[in-house]
């Protein structure tokens, strides 16, 4: 959630959890990802408390659906929802879950979840909230699992009964019915937003201990409610305000991502850890080079996917109309326009509008490319006197050339893009004290130079 829910936490009055599912037997198909979210920005403009989705192939560069608006909202309770969870169950359809909670007031106690069916993502039925327990706090980051030694599924989730948050589990199964709230997890401390990952009979279980700050992870050979109390083998990872872990097994080998949101700020920033081994204690932080997030993403969840499953959810929701684009060697930084002036700007940021373009044909020459704002209409990136700056396209000549650019493989690394003037052939975009201009660049430029003029194309 974000700081002021890990205040009260700390207070003894707040926190939350949850569980991954284990993979269904056709996970030999699965090819790509879903993850789903809510969102959140700096400023809130960007916040949204219905469910978003995203799909990928890779599992780290992420595509929003739907231009990144949500595909269903509560229309009870709060009317809004905080971490929802994606569990594919065993018939292969879906059930979402997610918190009851609209915007950041966590003093709130609310004893309902939010719950929907879906065969495939596409169209979602049967809302409803299920009442988890009667206790007098929150139920806070619901997720799910299949336990199969009961022949159930266990909804796990975050309450304080006694001054003390814990995990605590309700088996149901059908998801519309649950038995009675059961301790699931309590180390003697508060902790937060659980999730588990099963891999060769061995259960894992990361969280957020309030301890120190940190996620870690417990071990378990079977998912009994109290198993990992004991079970903690790792050091824990931080990197600053982290929590909602989630852990995603890469679908064709032995690559584990651990996903992280930040609280602190509580902007919509994500962060991503790598094992080669989910049973050592060894996470390698991941640059943000190495991955895009979905726009102002909180607290996601990720699960695999067909091929066809992707394909038909980028049919049903439809894939960005707009672009982002970071920098090769600043990758926290996006293209953005600030009073108008072009520059590179560490993500996340409110107007986050700033750094959506359209890649339209260019202008002059319909081979090449032309950055249209998103939110400052009829107004394009263009260059004058090598500085490159938001303008309205006053329908000439000149401006058409100065606002054409043409890809190239990018002069760092041919796997991402350079952008050549259309009308100065021998210059191309850079930035140079984070302000974008043109300059004389080619493959035999100092190396910083072919760098700062070295982007890649996301959403």
């Amino acid at each position: 959630m974000m700081l002021t829910r890990r205040t009260l936490i700390a207070s003894g009055l707040a926190a939350a959890a949850g569980v991954a599912v284990a993979r269904p037997a056709l996970a030999a198909t699965y090819a790509g990802y879903v993850m789903g979210y809510f969102t959140e920005s700096p400023s809130q403009l960007g916040a949204d408390y219905g469910l978003h989705l995203a799909v990928s192939s890779d599992g780290l560069n992420w595509t929003p659906l739907n231009q990144n608006n949500p595909v269903v909202t509560p229309t009870a309770g709060t009317g809004g929802l905080r971490d929802p969870y994606l569990l594919r169950k065993q018939d292969g359809t879906f059930v979402v879950l997610a918190t009851d909670l609209t915007g950041t007031d966590f003093t709130q106690p609310n004893q309902y979840i939010h719950c929907w069916d879906s065969a495939d993502l596409r169209s979602f039925t049967g809302y409803r909230r299920l009442r988890m327990h009667t206790m007098n706090t929150h139920t806070w980051a619901p997720e799910a699992f299949w336990d199969a030694t009961r022949g159930q599924y266990g909804i796990i989730y975050s309450a304080n009964n006694g001054g003390r948050d814990g995990f605590w589990v309700n088996y149901t199964s059908d998801f519309r019915t649950v038995g009675p709230a059961q301790l699931f997890f309590d180390p003697g401390f508060n902790v937060l937003d659980a999730t588990t990952h099963v891999h060769n009979n061995v259960h894992y279980l990361y969280y957020k201990s309030f301890v120190d700050g940190r996620l870690y992870g417990a071990r378990s050979s079977t998912l009994n409610p109290r198993s990992f109390d004991n079970g903690t083998y790792t050091a824990g990872v931080v990197n600053g305000g982290i929590e909602a872990p989630i852990v995603v097994k890469a679908n064709d080998r032995n690559e584990w991502w651990l996903w992280g949101d930040s609280y602190s700020p509580n902007n919509g920033e994500l962060y991503v850890w790598r094992s080669g081994n989910i049973g050592l204690d060894s996470w390698t932080p991941l640059t943000k080079a190495q991955y895009t997030q979905p726009l102002n993403a909180k607290h996601p969840t990720i699960t695999p996917i067909t091929a066809t499953e992707q394909s038909n959810l980028l049919s049903r929701w439809g894939s960005p109309a707009w672009n982002r684009i970071k920098s090769y060697n600043y990758p926290d930084h996006l293209i953005r326009h600030a009073n108008y002036a072009a520059r590179i700007d560490p993500y996340p940021f409110d107007p986050y509008p700033d750094s959506q373009w359209r890649l339209v044909p260019g202008l002059a020459d319909s081979s090449g490319v032309s950055f249209q704002s998103v939110n400052v209409a009829n107004h394009y990136l263009r260059h004058s006197d090598y500085t490159l700056a938001l303008a309205p396209n006053d329908g000439t000549s000149l401006f058409a050339g100065d606002a054409t650019f043409h890809r190239t493989p990018g002069l760092a690394d041919s796997t991402w893009t350079s952008f050549r003037s259309h009308n100065v052939s021998t210059h191309y975009i850079r930035h140079a004290g984070f302000v974008l201009r043109l300059d004389p660049l080619s493959s035999s430029s100092a190396a910083g130079d072919r760098q700062d003029a070295t982007f890649r194309i996301g959403s």
